[in-house]
Parts: structure tokens; sequence; C-alpha cells
């Protein structure tokens, strides 16, 4: 399989230096699972954008600190292109601004957080799991950094899972999108690291929270599998 993966991320400071890109985040996630797909990044906040969609069987699009609000022409070309490839029944996977970005795309709603900024390792409640979510339990743990949040579907979609902060945490439309408001790619190591970083910059109690939840990991090898499972099975169906 060719997955695309849309990196989204315009953090170009010190920190995000020494650290790995998004693209590189999400290879690391999902190669050990499947060794023989390819994955390609495009940095779209620079106007990298594929130039044939049709060669991709997947895309990925990732998080950012930029809000899909934002009026950058690559925010406008990255809603053409979501809707181009829904049009074209290339499966869609967002996670976190790429969340709110398909949903936008597809005519839900973006707001701001009621109870502004969620960081740190997130507890989501799994209300409607889809087929790809094979045992899918209760609840799963996955790492959160959002201002932001989807408040209103985009036509025929559903929702998967939630919080009380985070009632769309993510949704499904039939077997070709899904999403998450979260984070699979981070690792405990970077949302750690972020977490320091941000500190002085965010509300206090929203760092010290964000460190009380640290003291567990997340469920990153249950989403990951769920992941490579939803472009399988959306191989099939298509």
């Amino acid at each position: 399989m060719d997955i695309y993966i849309l990196v989204t991320n315009t953090d170009r400071s010190d920190f995000a230096a020494k650290h790995p890109r998004d693209g590189e985040k999400f290879t690391s996630l999902l190669a050990p699972l499947r060794p023989d797909w390819r994955f390609t990044a495009f940095d779209v906040t620079l106007g990298a954008f594929p130039d044939d969609l049709d060669q991709a069987d997947g895309i990925i699009i990732t998080g950012s600190p930029a809000s899909v609000h934002d009026t950058s022409p690559w925010i406008a070309q990255l809603d053409s292109t979501i809707r181009i490839a829904r049009k074209k029944g290339i499966p869609l996977f967002g996670a976190c601004f790429g969340h709110q970005a398909i949903a936008r795309a597809l005519g839900g709603t973006v707001e701001e957080n009621p109870g502004g900024w969620v960081l740190g390792r997130a507890v989501i409640e799994i209300t409607d799991p889809a087929p790809w979510m094979d045992n899918a339990p209760k609840h799963l743990s996955l790492y959160a950094a959002h201002l932001e949040q989807v408040t209103c579907l985009p036509p025929g979609a559903h929702v998967t899972d939630g919080s009380t902060p985070t009632p769309v945490g993510g949704f499904v439309i039939e077997d070709q999108v899904w999403t998450t408001q979260y984070h699979p790619e981070m690792t405990h190591g970077f949302i750690t690291a972020l977490t320091e970083e941000l500190e002085g910059k965010l509300p206090e109690k929203v760092t010290e929270t964000a460190r009380q939840t640290l003291k567990e990991p997340a469920d990153r090898d249950t989403i990951a599998r769920w992941i490579v499972q939803f472009f399988e099975q959306s191989a099939v169906a298509g």
C-alpha cells in the first residue's frame, strides 16, 4: 500500500528541530506493523501537495499548532484536497488538526474548547466502535494537545468516541473516513518533552495536570493496529 502523509505541522522552533517531523512519527508508528507499505510525507504547509492523489491507497493528515480557521493559502488547498480525496473514495485518516480539517472541509464545524487547552494523556470512551476497531475496550487512552475541537459533524458522520471535555473524540463516514482528536503518533517521551516546553506558555494548571496524567502511557499499540486495519478494510470495500 502507498500511504500519503500530509504534514500540516507549522512548528519551526528549536524544540521542533530536536524531534522527528510528523511524517516520521506516523511512519515509525505504522511501518513496524506493515513493513511492506510505503509512506510518503508531503509538507503541505510549504505548498508541497501530491501531484496525483490517485496513486495513494490512503491519506493521513497530521496535527498542527495552526488553526483550521487560519487564512493561509495552504489551508484552503488542503480543504480542496480533502474534498477531492473524498469524492474519489480515497480513505482519509486525520489526527487532531487533521480531524478538524476533515470535519470542516466536509461541512462540519470547529470551535474553541469551552474549557481551554486539553494536554497530556486523555481517557476516552469508545461508544460506537467501527468494524476495524477489533476487541475495542470501553475506554482508551491517547495523548492530547488541542485548543479547538469539532462541535458539529459533517453530513453522514457519526461519533465513535469522546469524553466530557471533547464529546467528538473521533468520527467515521462510511468506511472511507476516520478521524481522532488525539495524537496516536506521539510517543510518551515526546508528549512529556512538549509539556515541559509549554510550561510558562500555557496556564500552570494545564501543564501540571498534563504531567499528572503522563504517569501512565497511552494505548498507542491499539490505535496503530486500528489505523492499518482501517486502510486495509477500506481498500477491500473500495
